[in-house]
Parts: C-alpha cells; sequence; structure tokens
C-alpha cells in the first residue's frame, strides 16, 4: 500500500498506460480519479477496476480545452480536498513527416501533448503549493529524447514536454513539488495499435518497432505503470527533474 491516503488524477485514464497505471494505483491504496474524453471507455475501466475490488472515480474531460482542465481540477479539491499525484498522461499520435503534416494536426498533438501537459500542471501546481508537497509525472517518451522520422509532430510535443518537466523541477524543488517525466519506448497499447495501422503494413511497422529496442519485443502497459508509481514513491524525493527511459534499451544505442 504505497499510496496509502494519497489522491491521485491520471489524464487519459481510461486506456494503456492510464488504465494500468489508475489501477496500480488504486491496488496500492490511492483515491484514483481518471479523466478521458469519452465517457463509454472510464465507464468501462470503472466497472473493470471494481470487478477487482478497486474503486476509480471518472470525469469526462478534454486536456486540450481550458475549462475541463480547471473543472478537474475543481472537482478533485471539492471532492478530496487535496491533489497529491497528478500524471499527465494523456496523449495523441499522428504519422507524417513535417512538411506532410496538416497544421490542424500539428496544432491538435501540441494542444493535447504539450498544452493538455501544461493546462492541468498550472491548475494544479497552486494546490500543491498550499499542501507544501506534491507529485506530478509527466508522460514524455523515447523520442522525447531522440527523433525518428515520420512523427514530426509527437517528436516536437515529447520534446516540449521534455524540457517543460525539467523547468517545473527547478521551479518547484524548494516547495516540495516533484516533477519527473517517464520516458517509454513502444508499448502495446491502442494508441500504438493505431499507429501501426497508419503505416499500412502492420505486421511490418510492428516489426520496425520491435527492431529498435534490443530486448526485442515491445513494452507491455503495467511496466510503465510500475515506472510511474517508482516516481510517486515518498522514498525517493531527492528525484526531481529526471527523465526516466523504460524503454528495452532503446535510449542506450
Amino acid at each position: 500500500m504505497k499510496l496509502k491516503n494519497k489522491v491521485a488524477l491520471i489524464t487519459g485514464g481510461s486506456i494503456g498506460l492510464g488504465k494500468a497505471t489508475a489501477i496500480l494505483f488504486a491496488k496500492e491504496g490511492a483515491k484514483v480519479v481518471i479523466t478521458g474524453r469519452t465517457e463509454k471507455t472510464l465507464k468501462k475501466t470503472v466497472e473493470e477496476a471494481k470487478k477487482e475490488g478497486l474503486q476509480i472515480d471518472y470525469i469526462v474531460s478534454d486536456v486540450a480545452k481550458e475549462e475541463d482542465c480547471k473543472e478537474a481540477v475543481d472537482y478533485m479539491i471539492e471532492k478530496y480536498g487535496k491533489i497529491d499525484i497528478l500524471f499527465n498522461n494523456a496523449g495523441v499520435l499522428y504519422t507524417g513527416t513535417t512538411h506532410e503534416t496538416p497544421t490542424d494536426i500539428w496544432d491538435k498533438t501540441f494542444a493535447v501533448n504539450a498544452r493538455g501537459t501544461y493546462l492541468m500542471s498550472r491548475y494544479t501546481i497552486p494546490h500543491m503549493l498550499k499542501q507544501g508537497k506534491g507529485c506530478i509525472i509527466n508522460n514524455s517518451s523515447v523520442l522525447g529524447l531522440k527523433a525518428v522520422p515520420g512523427v514530426a509532430a509527437y517528436n516536437a510535443t515529447k520534446g516540449a514536454v521534455t524540457q517543460l518537466t525539467r523547468s517545473m523541477a527547478l521551479e518547484y524543488s524548494s516547495k516540495g513539488i516533484r516533477v519527473n517525466a517517464i520516458c517509454p519506448g513502444t508499448i502495446v497499447t491502442p494508441m500504438v495499435e493505431g499507429l501501426f495501422e497508419q503505416f499500412g503494413d502492420r505486421k511490418a511497422a510492428e516489426e520496425l518497432f520491435k527492431s529498435f529496442h534490443p530486448i526485442g519485443r515491445l513494452g507491455r502497459p503495467e511496466e510503465i505503470a510500475h515506472a510511474v508509481l517508482f516516481l510517486c514513491d515518498d522514498n525517493v524525493e531527492f528525484m526531481t527533474g529526471t527523465m526516466l527511459s523504460v524503454d528495452g534499451g532503446w535510449i542506450a544505442r
């Protein structure tokens, strides 16, 4: 019960990494609230958790909309009185080189991946400052540390998340708020499945991405969830401003 009496807010919490993290956090004793744009998938995750004897709350919320971000944080404070952990997990991924990426796709990718991380943090941090303590984890990527061709907007947004994480860590390190980022490799999630489909030859795309990882396989959402849990552990309070790579050895190359 590493998170007993903690209150955690997870964006994009109904599928993939967010869902795995929400369930793990609940198992570890946290009061967990997940957000997402689709109520159907949010409810499904809540029901799955309930079957395991776990309780997860949800809010329909779009991190690309400032008012939604503010309302999500307000809901947390009104219901739970605090936010101990914010996991900025919501993200989108589209293929395209720089000149082939439509402006609306570029803007949408930044609105969710970078601006959404900023907005959720902006509205959460004042409450953490009042508490004198808090933990924020941003979902960056191995592609926030290095680039691959064909996903220009995603590369750019994850680079922005990496630098925002460092900035936040420096700004609030003396005020009891730790800010770190998780940098996953290619993980088997609906977003990655969608990426493979965009390549046309799904099998070839999967084999290509497997080849990036010296460990020889793709990652599992649960593996990332446990890494996020590690970043939230009070026993590692000396850790802030870190980009934690969980990528099957990709970044080591």
